[in-house]
């Protein structure tokens, strides 16, 4: 009787089928418990989540709200401090991503709420009914914007108020970017003053006092509350035509959180309500920007609770070992929904040119959008946290594999395709059998290259709240602490090189014998 079915064809593809499918497993074996526990532990009891923007005094707030709460027991806190600008923690907060963070009255009246005349906090509650937020009672503080000058220079040039600057229009300054953008910053600040300096800046707002003190720019805008007031020779500009509004401290909070925990909100009203003078704020910002502390330990200072002397160490080495985990399911997550997208998509694009060139146009747009932009565009969508980042990374992720999948298939000798339709193999036994075992040197280094990006750009997924070794290098950024950037930075990057080696041994199993002894020989 006559054989029906294709004589079997011996092909590197053939023998390594089942070394690819024990490397598939192992990878999923790693992704789907990390996906699953991430979602058990959110879910074991009630979490509060406590969000701050990335600068010391938002971030000290930030604590303290989360260690009362964690001491009235009702709750697990998770903290989503370090959110980034007044518009990502806004967002967040009336999306339900998190439950409250500190706010200042003017930020509320002039950013958020765009009606300049709602000044007090009852007309601020006012505006914000309706939409499920309110407002705690004022904390105590009001750390209104100034502008400030080199003291020797304010002496030399007879400054002494905002309006003196208009006679020296050859100055320069560097501002935050929060600053330069609103209405209530630069922007009306010049115009209500007629201000027209030579140079403006943009720069994170830690860096702006060393620029100052190092002579590469004349002006910065300060918190009345900076800590590094206490100790640098500055010169505070008066704000002679009373430009800035107040900027009381409150905590703007999701109303279902009142009602979910009253004791929590008790507890927070009782120990911040008219609790921090702006001396006191000044101080304990002082701390953690002039004399290295923890945020944790200030905070704890602030609550009557030194704590151990240990106690920023500890926290570090429990922050570096928890975001190594958070880390990992970012990269594992994103890069296997790359690879799983992009595969496919490189096939694609090789069958059709056509399409396949639109394809990677497209795809290579994408790669030209920055990480951060592209984060941030996810937020409308989906909201903050991992789920916006695991989507914005699994995109920047794409075009090493789609590319290199594609070079790989046309770069195949049609020769052997034709022998393979000769022999009666299909599409899909042609595809899987031949086309993609002799393309998975390409396939393979496309991943490689991808997973490497995808460990460094995952630290940028904590300016959305999406955690990882990018939570380290935001706070050391706000606190201008290099210890902190160092342990967010130095993790990663071995997180990076661990990847790469991980990867070279599954091209082990994954890659064809003869197709690595090619390799070697070539190199």
């Amino acid at each position: 009787m006559m054989r029906t079915t294709p004589p079997h064809v011996s092909t590197p593809g053939t023998r390594r089928s089942s070394g690819r499918a024990q490397a598939i497993t192992a990878l999923a074996a790693v992704i789907l418990p990390l996906a699953w526990g991430q979602a058990a532990c959110t879910e074991a009891r009630p979490t509060v989540r406590v969000g701050s923007k990335t600068f010391t005094e938002s971030y000290i707030l930030g604590e303290i709200v989360a260690e009362v709460i964690e001491r009235t027991g009702e709750a697990r806190v998770e903290r989503k401090l370090g959110l980034g600008d007044t518009g990502i923690a806004y967002r967040a907060v009336a999306h339900g991503d998190i439950d409250l963070y500190p706010e200042y009255t003017g930020t509320l009246s002039q950013a958020i709420l765009k009606d300049p005349s709602a000044r007090t906090v009852a007309e601020i509650r006012r505006e914000l009914a309706g939409t499920g937020l309110t407002l705690g009672s004022p904390v105590g503080f009001n750390n209104t914007y100034a502008l400030a000058v080199r003291q020797e220079m304010a002496k030399r040039l007879r400054l002494s108020s905002i309006s003196d600057l208009t006679r020296h229009p050859e100055l320069t300054a560097a501002f935050s970017s929060g600053f330069t953008d609103r209405e209530d910053g630069w922007p009306g600040l010049r115009r209500h003053y007629g201000l027209d300096l030579a140079d403006v800046r943009v720069m994170e707002h830690a860096l702006t006092y060393e620029a100052l003190a190092q002579g590469e720019v004349d002006v910065i805008d300060i918190y009345s509350t900076d800590g590094k007031l206490e100790r640098l020779d500055l010169a505070i500009l008066d704000d002679d035509r009373q430009f800035f509004p107040a900027y009381h401290a409150v905590l703007l909070v999701r109303e279902d959180f009142i009602s979910r925990f009253p004791r929590s909100w008790r507890a927070l009203e009782g120990q911040l309500a008219g609790g921090i003078d702006d001396r006191q704020m000044s101080r304990l910002n002082a701390l953690a920007d002039l004399d290295g502390q923890g945020i944790a330990q200030v905070a704890a200072t602030f609550l009557g609770s030194d704590g151990p002397d240990d106690l920023r160490e500890r926290r570090l080495v429990r922050d570096v070992l928890d975001l190594t985990v958070d880390h990992i399911y970012l990269v594992l997550v994103s890069l296997g929904a790359a690879v799983l997208l992009g595969v496919p998509l490189g096939i694609l694009a090789a069958r059709h040119e056509g399409l396949g060139q639109a394809e990677l146009v497209a795809v290579g747009i994408l790669q030209t959008i920055p990480s951060l932009a592209l984060l941030c565009f996810m937020i409308p969508l989906f909201g903050i946290g991992k789920l916006p980042a695991l989507v914005a990374l699994s995109l920047y992720a794409l075009l090493p594999i789609v590319r290199n999948t594609y070079t790989g298939l046309i770069g195949i000798d049609r020769q052997l395709l034709e022998i393979a339709g000769v022999l009666g193999l299909s599409r899909w036994q042609r595809l899987t059998r031949i086309e993609l075992p002799l393309s998975s040197l390409h396939i393979m280094a496309g991943i490689k290259t991808s997973a490497v990006w995808t460990v460094g750009t995952a630290t940028l997924a904590a300016f959305i709240g999406g955690g990882g070794y990018g939570d380290l290098i935001v706070r050391g950024l706000a606190l201008d602490d290099l210890s902190l950037i160092l342990s967010g930075a130095v993790p990663a990057a071995l997180m990076a090189l661990v990847i790469h080696g991980l990867f070279e041994l599954v091209d082990r199993v994954v890659i064809p014998k003869g197709l690595r002894k090619t390799l070697s020989t070539s190199l």
